[in-house]
């Protein structure tokens, strides 16, 4: 029988193993030095207990799913604000470059994208650019109460299936038009962000109503951005396109907040976009495509 060691070895920190610890972890038992303790309510615990810990602790969220993030940034908001600025500048330098992306309906049916990227484009023949100034100052002020709220990814598909909603809304409520002086054929293009935004407009209104929210706050905002849509030049109809889409997205969104439907809500969400598709193409088998083909532009 052998006789034991008169000393037994110190116990060292695992991941430190050159430093002696006599404190142990309250939760393995593991020799832990100074640098891997963390206060717990009883002892202390080491670094891999907590991180295992923190494992098992379910990330709160918003009621409609988000993963609440104290002191977050809107980043997708910010990155629409600098796309649309950046887009801005090309435009401002290179004015025919609006002539690839703004939504022109005759182009679009077989440039599709359009739908989409004229909410990037502004208008940039004014002097001062306002038209890109209240849109992007009414995106900031949404979009940093709203994405939170609804967590990026839904903000963002929000966001973009509201603008396609709001050319959709011009395509269906405009028709081709005569040129008295010319005899020609014309459509006006469109371009800017407001069908998207009125498409978070008409989503918060709801988003709010459900929460029990009062939306006072926004009624002066939404009265300057609806009051622009009656000038000259602005395509009212894309915001009130966007307005309804933003209206139809709120609702799925709300029916499929709970745990067991929230499977279903990106579905949902793309079924929106599928009556889109199917709106623009009833509305463009109306119109015979000898007219189509003889339209011009004449300007934005």
């Amino acid at each position: 029988m052998s006789e034991s060691s008169p000393y037994e070895a110190e116990p060292v920190c695992p991941r430190h193993p050159d430093r002696v610890s006599y404190v142990r972890c309250q939760r393995c038992g593991r020799p832990t030095c100074p640098e891997c303790q963390r206060p717990a309510a009883v002892g202390i615990h080491c670094v891999e207990c907590v991180r295992e810990g923190q494992k098992s602790i379910r990330a709160p969220r918003t009621q409609f799913g988000a993963k609440v993030a104290p002191g977050g940034r809107p980043v997708v908001t910010l990155t629409i604000i600098g796309i649309c600025v950046a887009v801005w500048l090309v435009q401002k330098a290179s004015p025919s470059f609006s002539d690839a992306l703004d939504f022109w309906p005759p182009a679009a049916r077989s440039q599709p994208w359009r739908f989409l990227t004229a909410a990037f484009e502004h208008d940039t023949s004014a002097g001062l650019p306002l038209h890109i100034l209240f849109n992007m100052y009414a995106l900031w002020v949404l979009g940093q109460y709203m994405e939170p709220m609804l967590g990026r990814v839904r903000f963002a598909v929000l966001y973009l299936v509201s603008a396609i909603g709001g050319s959709v809304g011009y395509l269906l409520m405009t028709s081709p038009q005569l040129d008295p002086a010319s005899g020609a054929v014309f459509w006006t293009p469109t371009v800017g962000a407001s069908g998207a935004i009125f498409g978070l407009f008409g989503a918060l209104f709801v988003l709010n109503h459900h929460l029990g929210r009062s939306s006072s706050g926004l009624y002066v905002l939404l009265a300057i951005n609806a009051a622009l849509g009656f000038v000259p030049g602005v395509a009212w109809q894309a915001h009130v396109g966007g307005f309804l889409t933003g209206i139809a997205m709120a609702a799925v969104i709300i029916a499929t907040t709970t745990q067991n439907r929230r499977r279903l809500q990106l579905p949902a969400l793309a079924a929106v976009l599928v009556l889109l598709v199917v709106a623009a193409t009833a509305k463009y088998a109306l119109v015979d495509n000898s007219v189509l083909h003889s339209i011009v532009s004449l300007g934005a």
